[in-house]
This record gives structure tokens, sequence and C-alpha cells, in this order.
């Protein structure tokens, strides 16, 4: 995985995080899912497009990507981007981890021989 992209992924932004609910368990539950949910509306918008260009200039039919299967490189890859993908779903954890530990004197990221 790329370090500065994860780096970049997990930036805090300046002051507290807003609770909305009483349970701030259900506060990251939502950020969670409102995030995943972004994330999914951009990439479905986006193969919509491409599946439409595609069929619309006769390069790929619908069925020849339902059908496809990827070489060990795609796959690698596609592996990648998954572990980003749920770092940015779950960068709302990794940041109240990351403050829990910098305010116990810990600091540092990731886990610790204890987890």
């Amino acid at each position: 995985m790329n370090p500065q992209l994860l780096e970049l992924v997990n930036a805090a932004a300046s002051g507290k995080r807003p609770h909305f609910f009483g349970d701030a368990d259900v506060d990251r539950l939502l950020a969670i899912v409102w995030a995943m949910a972004g994330e999914l509306a951009v990439t479905r918008e986006r193969l919509d497009t491409l599946e439409r260009l595609l069929a619309e200039r006769a390069v790929v039919q619908r069925m020849d990507i339902d059908a496809y299967r990827p070489d060990p490189q795609a796959a690698r890859e596609r592996g990648e981007w998954q572990m980003e993908y749920v770092a940015r779903l779950l960068r709302v954890l990794q940041q109240e981890l990351d403050a829990l530990r910098a305010a116990s004197g810990e600091g540092g990221r990731g886990r610790t021989t204890s987890d």
C-alpha cells in the first residue's frame, strides 16, 4: 500500500468530530456508512458511463464485462485498491485510535505488540 496515500487518507481535520447521536459508536458507524455510500455512488456512476460508452461504440458488451476474470497482476492491483478502500472507510476509527494513543503518550500508528 502506498504510505503517502494512507497518510493522506487518515489525515484528521482540525477540531472535534461532531456528534449527532447520544452514542458515539453510532456516530462512528454512520461516518463509515456515509464514506462507503459516497465511494459507491461515484463508482457506480463511472461504471455506468464506461459500460454505456463501450457498448455504444461496440467495443465491449456488458456480458463481456460480466464474464471477465482478472489475471494475477490485475488481481494484485485490485487487492491493493481494496486495502486502501477499507482504510478510507475505517478512517474515523483510525483517527480516534491515533488520538487515544497520542493522549496516553503511546504515539505511533498501527498495531502495537499488545494488539
